[in-house]
């Protein structure tokens, strides 16, 4: 198990950016796949991005894709997520999701791959 705390959300207008943070606990975080969801209000829980265990390989849901970069420093036990160009249909809360199957091994943009979840950070957009 790995303990994942979110940080960075807030208010933004809409243009704007914002880098999320999600800190994880243990020592074998880079065995982890690591992933960033977000749910909004009235909404399912959806993907935005994930990434590999080394950082190399990444994948984006449609919607993010030339906006938002996942990224992680493993010496740091730390995932991101640059978020520009904000939108305000990006408005959610955002989760840090972790498992340690491979990003290959499955389906990544579905919430029950995923084993770890944080609490979640709120992004608000304003227009």
């Amino acid at each position: 198990q790995v303990q994942l705390v979110e940080s960075g959300g807030g208010l933004v207008q809409a243009g704007g950016s914002l880098r999320l943070s999600c800190a994880a606990s243990g020592r074998t975080f880079s065995r982890y796949t690591m992933a960033w969801f977000r749910q909004a209000s009235g909404k399912e829980r959806g993907f935005v991005a994930a990434v590999s265990w080394s950082g190399g390989i990444t994948y984006y849901a449609d919607s993010v894709k030339g906006r938002f970069t996942i990224s992680r420093d493993n010496a740091k036990n730390t995932v991101y997520l640059q978020i520009n160009s904000l939108k305000p249909e990006d408005a959610a809360v955002y989760y840090c999701a972790a498992t340690t199957r491979p990003l290959y091994s499955g389906p990544y943009g579905v919430p029950t791959f995923y084993d770890n979840w944080g609490q979640g950070t709120q992004v608000t957009v304003s227009s």
